[in-house]
């Protein structure tokens, strides 16, 4: 396997980051509150970026999410692109294609999912009727992606659901809890498509938790460079060193078992496994590298003001949306009891 990055790749990965360098930053955050930030979201399609994840494939997004994560910026980035963008792509008819993609592209459709598959929702005869709690960008979408509780995926447009209630989550993600009451859907593929999109999901927000835990980590190094005590930077401590050391190898165990996921994806291997493994990662090692991001800032941690706390609620957000570490390990061990890992 080889996750060098290709031509195309890298220069949308840079592109990207020089976006999301330059207009997610500290003072936008702010001002955007628990909000999307409208201006960032039309750079990035502006540039297009959404457009470019049907060349670059999963692995190239998953590029493009560690940028987004290292800056925490507010954007439906990650879900317009893996449930909207790949998801329709991969699983639309040519009609569904032609008809959804260009606004897909351009960034005026929106489609985030209601995953992992919460079987609170049925389906009679392309009507659904359920009640998902909360779902990711919800406030932003046109579209979400349902599964039923036959894990048959339906496109609904949030304009005609019975209702759209404002959730605010750990972290800032413009969630809202989504009812439906006899609601028209779009069937979205066969019935192979709610496996084939749960996997990219995984692979693509476990990419997105490597930039959060690679941004919580770059802005412990700078503040224990420069604070210092007892006559020297904390850096110089060998406690403090330990401890970003091990948060280090977590992050880059992250990123590695999201790549390999991905080239899997790519290239057509199956990646139910490496996705999984990818996910458990994430979930776990997320936490703990953003947990001891807060804690080497010492007091600074604390305050809700700080850069470093938002990569805290996004690494224990994207924990709790993964299923957590436990669930994802009990999943693993039915794949290996099962043989089904490869």
């Amino acid at each position: 396997m080889d996750f060098t990055p290709t031509e195309e790749q890298e220069a949308a990965r840079e592109l990207a980051a020089r976006i999301f360098t330059d207009l997610a930053t500290h003072e936008r955050l702010r001002a955007a509150g628990t909000g999307t930030d409208a201006e960032l979201w039309k750079a990035l399609c502006a540039a297009g970026l959404p457009g470019a994840v049907e060349e670059t494939g999963l692995l190239g997004l998953v590029l493009l999410l560690e940028e987004q994560g290292r800056v925490t910026a507010q954007v439906p980035f990650a879900a317009s692109c893996v449930y909207g963008v790949l998801g329709v792509a991969r699983h639309g008819t040519d009609e569904q294609r032609a008809r959804l993609l260009p606004g897909l592209r351009d960034g005026t459709t929106v489609v985030t999912g209601a995953f992992p598959a919460p079987r609170a929702v049925s389906s009679r005869e392309g009507r659904l009727s359920g009640t998902v709690d909360w779902v990711p960008w919800l406030r932003d979408a046109t579209h979400v992606l349902v599964p039923d509780d036959s894990h048959t995926l339906w496109l609904v447009r949030t304009e005609d659901a019975a209702r759209v209630d404002p959730v605010e989550l750990t972290a800032p993600w413009s969630a809202g809890r989504l009812v439906l009451d006899g609601t028209t859907g779009e069937r979205l593929g066969t019935a192979d498509a709610y496996a084939d999109v749960l996997t990219a999901a995984r692979i693509a927000f476990a990419g997105l938790q490597a930039g959060v835990c690679a941004g919580s980590l770059a802005r412990a190094v700078a503040y224990t460079s420069v604070r210092e005590q007892f006559g020297r930077p904390l850096s110089t401590h060998q406690a403090v060193q330990l401890r970003a050391a091990d948060a280090h190898m977590d992050t880059e165990a992250i990123r590695v078992t999201a790549y390999e996921a991905a080239w899997r994806f790519d290239e057509a291997l199956d990646a139910t496994g490496a996705a999984v493994t990818a996910a458990w990662w994430a979930s776990e090692a997320g936490k703990r590298v953003v947990h001891a991001g807060q804690h080497l800032h010492g007091g600074m941690g604390a305050d809700l003001d700080h850069p470093v706390h938002r990569h805290f609620l996004w690494g224990r957000q994207l924990d709790a949306y993964l299923g957590c570490g436990t669930e994802l390990l009990a999943e693993l061990g039915d794949l290996l009891a099962e043989g089904a890992l490869s």
